[in-house]
């Protein structure tokens, strides 16, 4: 299996390089040449597969040997060693309402699915090929504290790793800036998640600062978070659906990076019975307003309950539209070119067509997120984490739906308390974590003063 970028301006390279690589050269995405089809018998096996093993077959179609059967082996094994739950992401019953709890890994979010993957792969990679790697990523809420523990005193890598000053919740930032680590470097960036993920971008499209300080990404931007979140997909739909090829499901997917859903979205690709792909935003609600019109427009970010979708700028919406183009890169630079200079990009009817047939979207008002926490919480005691409301609240009563938990609820005890005037108690993961000394730096939002700081730090290691 070869990785291209989504811009077409490099040649395909193989899995571990583009792992390391995060953002392609061009500065597109990068994505597999091709979606391996599986066959209904691999389908009917999968599905009876513990988490792991499953991971291990499905990665494999994508790793291609670029990692030795054995070492996936140990790696998946490792990775996933530390969940509190025996299945990993287990399906659970709410009153009728299927919920797909990704969040029993050590900070308590479901990007710990991927990011255990990542940091463990990053470490067996530097050490088997040598080299080091410098992170630099940004959060808008719960990536960040999965990388830096994912990552945390792991040789030959540091990670520095940006958050937007005052819009995290105040577990999530303490979750960050507690890791003392030598390795760990928390910066607080005066704006918006998109004010600092634009500042990541800037750093990994300066091809020269890139390549001196060996720059790698954890950001749902880095191909094996992609895969790695694939797998939840196909274990979820095994578990509900028993094997039956005729079974199909539904996933709803309280997303702002457009990653979570897209992993569904390849899985569909893949032949997984998936009958709808719900988009589930709260105000922030450039993607709804993209699949119910065709026009993806930026606007204001506003600061919501669910913080960690308080994004404008989706970065795996490049990846969509790569496919959604039938793999043609000039398509693709076209429509970004656009949005470069007009901030909005429309697609033709027949695109359009196309999307509605991919995707439902759903937005969910502040308001709405309450009340849903609050009914869930009234008839079955089982307390959604407002990320999660608003995936359940865009789900709406279909049958078939699955619905993407992302957080633990009390990760968000502030929405927590608004809805049902009380908390949700603490997993021991969150336990005593506001105890704790804290290290963090703040900095304006300018890629020539971060990168002053990249600078003087790395050259102190």
């Amino acid at each position: 299996m070869h990785y291209v970028s989504t811009r077409g301006g490099m040649a395909p390279i193989g899995f571990a390089e583009a792992v390391l690589m995060g953002l392609a050269t061009d500065g597109g995405l990068l994505v597999p040449e091709r979606i391996p089809r599986v066959s209904t018998e691999t389908l009917q096996r999968w599905s009876s597969l513990r988490f792991q093993d499953l991971a291990f077959e499905l990665m494999t179609l994508f790793v291609d040997g670029a990692v030795p059967a054995p070492d996936l082996r140990d790696l998946i094994e490792r990775s996933y060693a530390s969940f509190a739950h025996p299945e990993v992401t287990p399906v659970v019953d709410v009153a009728g309402l299927r919920i797909l709890e990704l969040f029993h890994g050590p900070t308590a979010a479901f990007k710990d699915v991927a990011l255990q993957f990542l940091g463990n792969l990053f470490a067996y990679l530097l050490e088997r090929d040598g080299g080091t790697l410098n992170i630099c990523g940004a959060t808008s809420g719960d990536t960040g504290s999965a990388a830096i523990y994912g990552v945390r005193g792991k040789p030959r890598i540091s990670i520095f790793m940006l958050h937007p000053k005052g819009r995290v919740s105040p577990i999530q930032e303490r979750q960050m800036t507690s890791v003392l680590d030598a390795n760990v470097h928390n910066i607080a960036v005066r704006g918006s998640f998109d004010d600092a993920q634009r500042l990541v971008k800037e750093l990994f499209n300066d091809l020269p600062f890139k390549s001196e300080f060996s720059l790698g990404a954890v950001n749902s931007i880095n191909w094996a978070r992609i895969l790695a979140q694939m797998v939840y997909y196909v274990y979820a739909w095994g578990q509900v659906s028993g094997g039956d090829p005729e079974h199909g499901v539904s996933f709803s997917v309280p997303t702002g990076n457009f990653g979570d859903v897209f992993a569904g979205y390849l899985v569909k690709q893949m032949g997984v019975p998936i009958n709808r792909l719900i988009i589930a935003t709260n105000r922030n609600d450039i993607l709804t307003r993209f699949v119910n019109t065709g026009v993806y427009a930026l606007g204001e970010v506003y600061q919501t309950l669910s913080p960690a979708m308080d994004i404008q700028i989706a970065s795996n919406f490049e990846r969509y539209l790569y496919f959604l183009f039938d793999g043609q890169p000039e398509r693709v630079r076209e429509r970004l070119d656009a949005l470069r200079r007009e901030r909005r990009l429309e697609v033709d009817a027949s695109d359009l067509a196309r999307v509605r047939h991919d995707f439902d979207a759903v937005a969910v008002s502040d308001p709405e997120t309450l009340a849903q926490i609050r009914q869930t919480e009234a008839v079955s005691g089982y307390i959604l984490c407002p990320h999660t409301a608003v995936g359940v609240a865009a789900g709406g009563a279909r049958e078939d739906v699955i619905c993407l938990a992302t957080a633990h609820p009390a990760k968000f005890n502030a929405a927590i308390w608004q809805a049902i005037g009380r908390d949700a108690p603490l997993p021991p993961p969150l336990q005593g974590l506001m105890d704790l000394p804290t290290r963090c730096l703040e900095l304006e939002a300018d890629a020539a003063t971060l990168k002053a700081h990249m600078r003087d730090t790395l050259a102190s290691v």
